[in-house]
């Protein structure tokens, strides 16, 4: 969770999470390739059949790759999440959720202007407020397996910057 990849010459992050997609999911990706598979052999020339389900597997495991590499992280000065980045002095409060209170936050309570970095096998989440005027988003919305922990490392961030 803290530590930085192997060979890296950077400080060690205060926190760092990669979202990977579940192994559920892969193994259910598999069973319906199989079961392409099947339903293709009986009916095309085997070679046909080989072909498709291998394009197809390989092209679902890359989904499941590129969906999976969402990471968030925090080091130096900034809080990262997926494609995005935001400086620690303009973040506010990071509230820990559980599973229900992301439910809520993401549904019913959600602000439309949002910042969200959300996946659906990952049910805890922190929301972090933001306080740049220029920015329309009022808080982020970031799914964690450790939301006591990423909550930690902002507030460390965040106290850090006004010290």
């Amino acid at each position: 969770m803290s530590n930085s990849a192997p060979g890296s010459t950077g400080p060690t992050p205060a926190y760092r999470e990669r979202l990977f997609v579940p192994l559920r999911w892969w193994v259910q990706g598999v069973m319906f390739v199989a079961t392409l598979w099947l339903a293709l052999i009986v009916a095309v020339p085997g070679e046909w059949a080989w072909a498709t389900t291998a394009a197809i597997l390989a092209l679902l495991s890359l989904a499941f790759i590129a969906y999976g590499s969402a990471t968030i992280e925090v080091a130096d000065g900034h809080l990262r999440a997926g494609h995005a980045r935001i400086e620690a002095a303009y973040l506010g409060l990071a509230e820990a959720l559980d599973g229900e209170a992301t439910r809520r936050a993401a549904g019913v309570d959600a602000d439309a202007r949002a910042f969200l970095v959300l996946r659906p096998y990952v049910k805890r989440a922190v929301k972090v407020q933001i306080s740049d005027p220029a920015d329309p988003a009022p808080y982020w919305l970031l799914s964690t397996r450790h939301p006591e922990g990423l909550a930690s490392a902002l507030a460390a961030l965040t106290a850090g910057n006004r010290d």
